[in-house]
């Protein structure tokens, strides 16, 4: 909070020029600047970028040769939206902004199913113009802004039922419409998104006991109303022998492709099982892009990506503990359980601990929707933590 200056010192207008001209110059300072975040984010994307570019010159098709320019743009996309809302941006005003954004992102998944584009049995994409979008990952962001609202509003009480019944209806609607168009491994990251949220705000372990029983004991309820590929899917993940040539080609070639990495890999566009078409063209630069990282970097290689990942999860924690407000610190758990379940799913489904789900890994994967969301959210996590080191400083 601004402070008056003593009366005689300094007339009120000039305390206010003074009061903006620090606030404008401290958006550039680097106390107001989590090097923590952008390090570990930015040697993800150029990883990304390096090794897009390396399976496109290992395909040669014009097609994929064009993959990492398309990447860089969509970088290029992204980091506006984060520079924006990093230094120019007030993460307090998402609270109101909230209401607006929730109503957006339910429009968009079901304009879904009005104007999709089916691809593979699904409609998940919308067309605008030139580009596709993928709703289902906006909606992911959405739902954790009006959560951290709700969560750090006053009036919600975790005490009360309708409170709780309330925070799961507003999670319920977009995880059913994007269970049915269908993407199941989108939907099923509302949950530990929601769940850690509700964690954060003190929820009793007998209702986290009562939600997982439930979950538990609805999953084989929930089997016969699978589409046919997400049953085979599942039990091709118990027996890939099942059917080695199909469905558990991916995940058997993706194992191969990690296993046969070593310790230190075979050398950048040295990999085969991508190169000869063993771990499909289709898949290599987006969900199954750590297991040409792991075949051409090895496990030392693979280990540094991990690394850079929890380095990037402790950073928006340590920002979530920095927050000057339970909004910030609901928004930057939020996104750090979202990109932790992405990148522990995307990995596990490479060595086939997890059946295979269409889930980018973040900030590497080929794609547009996804990158320009996760930096939309880094940006946001800086504006938490830009306005919480001004707030130290009596100047916000």
């Amino acid at each position: 909070m601004l402070s008056f200056p003593e009366h005689g010192k300094m007339n009120y207008d000039d305390y206010k020029k003074d009061q903006l001209s620090k606030l404008r110059i401290s958006r550039f300072f680097p106390s107001g600047v989590d090097f923590f975040q952008i390090v570990p984010a930015l040697l993800l994307v150029i990883v990304g970028i390096f090794f897009i570019y390396g399976i496109g010159q290992q395909i040669g098709s014009r097609a994929y040769l064009d993959m990492w320019k398309k990447q860089i743009l969509w970088f290029s996309m992204g980091i506006c939206f984060w520079f924006y809302f990093s230094f120019f941006f007030d993460y307090r005003s998402l609270k109101k902004w909230s209401l607006i954004i929730y109503p957006v992102c339910i429009f968009l998944l079901l304009a879904v199913f009005l104007g999709g584009a089916k691809i593979n049995e699904a409609r998940r994409w919308l067309p605008l113009g030139p580009v596709r979008i993928q709703p289902s990952e906006f909606a992911k962001t959405g739902i954790i802004i009006v959560n951290a609202m709700i969560l750090s509003s006053s009036e919600f009480k975790l005490s009360r039922l309708t409170s709780l019944a309330g925070i799961l209806l507003i999670n319920a609607i977009p995880f059913f419409l994007i269970v049915i168009e269908p993407d199941l491994g989108a939907a099923m990251m509302i949950v530990p998104i929601a769940g850690a949220m509700l964690f954060a705000a003190g929820i009793g372990w007998k209702w986290i006991f009562a939600v997982f029983l439930a979950l538990s004991l609805s999953l084989p309820a929930a089997y016969p109303f699978l589409k046919e590929y997400q049953k085979e899917r599942i039990m091709v993940f118990f027996n890939p022998g099942r059917d080695p040539v199909k469905r558990g080609w991916n995940a058997l070639q993706s194992e191969l492709a990690v296993g046969s990495g070593g310790i230190a890999g075979k050398g950048f566009m040295q990999g085969t099982q991508h190169t000869l078409g063993f771990l499909p063209k289709t898949v290599s630069s987006t969900d199954f892009i750590f297991s040409v990282i792991a075949e051409e970097t090895g496990f030392a290689g693979s280990m540094l990506v991990i690394f850079l990942y929890m380095a990037l999860i402790a950073s928006i924690l340590r920002v979530a503990m920095l927050s000057c407000d339970e909004f910030g610190a609901f928004l930057a758990i939020g996104i750090a359980v979202m990109i932790f379940a992405h990148s522990f799913i995307n990995i596990s489904m490479t060595i086939r601990l997890m059946p295979v789900k269409g889930l980018p890994l973040p900030l590497i994967s080929y794609g547009g929707s996804f990158m320009v969301c996760i930096l939309f959210c880094l940006g946001i996590l800086q504006s938490v933590y830009r306005i919480s080191a001004l707030k130290k400083d009596g100047l916000a």
